[in-house]
């Protein structure tokens, strides 16, 4: 049987970036085979690795060093420990930057330039290097220089003006999305464009540098909430759990318990109105089209819950999918991982760890038919593979420069 040889297998990358939105992008690198290098600092290493609780425990059911958050974005990478301030550590990456395909890194603008690691430096050594720079706000513009964090850039890039309930209801107001949605699509973007430039090496033999912001992503991730307001000149507001475009398209609550009805067309409209007893509602003047329904919102959700609110949702969510209604549960991550959709998918996967035998881990949603993603090594313990990297690039290095109990 032929071997397969992974999407990305013989792209070395240097990951000088820490938290989510680099990790993130290396991660989806390292699935993807390339051979993911993470540079941290000797004394504690990447930020996250101390956001816990929640820690990894071991077969004891101690604490381990590991945190939650930080083993959810560096599968597949390996670690080398090098202090950049110190002149020999950042000559050590140097050399391996002269040796690299690409390198992350999320220092703020013009950080890394007193180090001799910025890209016009790196670029003299290897012209052909793709360097991706990730910061809050970019590498121009007034606000270049300031730092840049996902909670910040969901008020200032618009998304916790469109979520949460609306301000004349219980609970209205402003409210953030319940993961760092920010950094999570900043470190796809970044995957994108990296992609994007190896392709156009493997063409032109030119590396470049990628400039990724923070908020500029964000900004862009907005949808069609950026041209509801760009083609009307009114900016939406807060619908809670409603859609500013489609009705109906909500949560509703049966008589048990809330779950989502997501009716994108009118027959998928009308195939409602006709399990919840209702088929009037569907051919109704003012219902019939989504901008009458848009129209007569109130009305239409007051008979809509009226009805819906007299069976159990289990009911109500077999009977519409019976009929092609897109409509689902309100799930807790414990409900998720016990769906059968997800455990048919192996969402949930394990890998061996050091410190705790083993260590769970979320599948990568990229599904190859012929190189599939492979899960080679959890996330590595901080300067795990300091002596091993050094060797392969054929580097030596003192303690000064990589910590103690690492030198070569």
């Amino acid at each position: 049987m032929t071997e397969r040889i992974a999407p990305l297998a013989g792209i070395k990358v240097l990951d000088l970036s820490r938290v989510l939105a680099g990790p993130w992008c290396t991660q989806n690198l390292a699935d993807l085979g390339a051979d993911v290098i993470k540079v941290e600092r000797p004394a504690g290493g990447d930020d996250t690795r101390k956001w816990g609780p929640p820690y990894l425990k071991d077969a004891e059911g101690r604490d381990t060093s590991e945190a939650a958050y930080y083993l959810s974005a560096n599968r597949n990478k390996r670690s080398i420990t090098i202090d950049i301030g110190n002149p020999e550590g950042a000559e050590l990456v140097r050399q391996m930057a002269a040796q690299c395909d690409v390198v992350v890194e999320n220092f703020k603008v013009g950080s890394l330039k007193k180090y001799g690691l910025d890209y016009d430096t790196l670029k003299a050594l290897n012209p052909a290097l793709i360097y991706c720079s990730i910061t809050g706000f970019g590498q121009t513009g007034p606000m270049a220089p300031l730092p840049g964090y996902d909670f910040v850039i969901q008020g200032m890039g618009g998304l916790m003006s469109i979520t949460g309930e609306r301000d004349d209801r219980p609970g209205g107001g402003p409210q953030k999305a319940g993961v760092a949605v920010t950094d999570i699509i900043t470190g796809m973007y970044a995957t994108v464009a990296i992609l994007g430039a190896l392709h156009e090496r493997n063409r032109s033999g030119k590396g470049q540098q990628i400039d990724l912001a923070l908020l500029d992503c964000h900004v862009a991730m907005l949808a069609n909430q950026t041209l509801n307001y760009m083609t009307s000149g009114v900016a939406p507001r807060r619908a809670g759990n409603a859609h500013q475009n489609v009705v109906p398209y909500q949560v509703f609550e049966a008589s048990d318990g809330e779950f989502i009805v997501a009716t994108g067309t009118d027959g998928q409209y009308r195939a409602l109105c006709g399990v919840i007893g209702r088929p009037d509602l569907g051919t109704h003047p003012d219902y019939i089209h989504n901008g009458q329904r848009l129209k007569n919102r109130v009305a239409l959700i007051a008979e809509l819950e009226a009805s819906i609110h007299t069976r159990p949702r289990t009911e109500w969510v077999a009977a519409l999918q019976k009929v092609g209604v897109p409509c689902g549960p309100i799930n807790d991550l414990s409900q998720v991982f016990d769906n059968e959709q997800v455990k048919h998918r192996q969402i949930w996967r394990t890998l061996p760890h050091p410190l705790a035998g083993q260590t769970p881990t979320t599948a990568s949603p990229m599904c190859f038919s012929e190189t599939p993603i492979q899960y080679r090594a959890a996330p590595p313990l901080l300067g795990q593979h300091t002596q091993e990297i050094l060797a392969e690039f054929g580097l030596h290095a003192s303690e000064a420069a990589i910590g103690p109990g690492k030198t070569s």
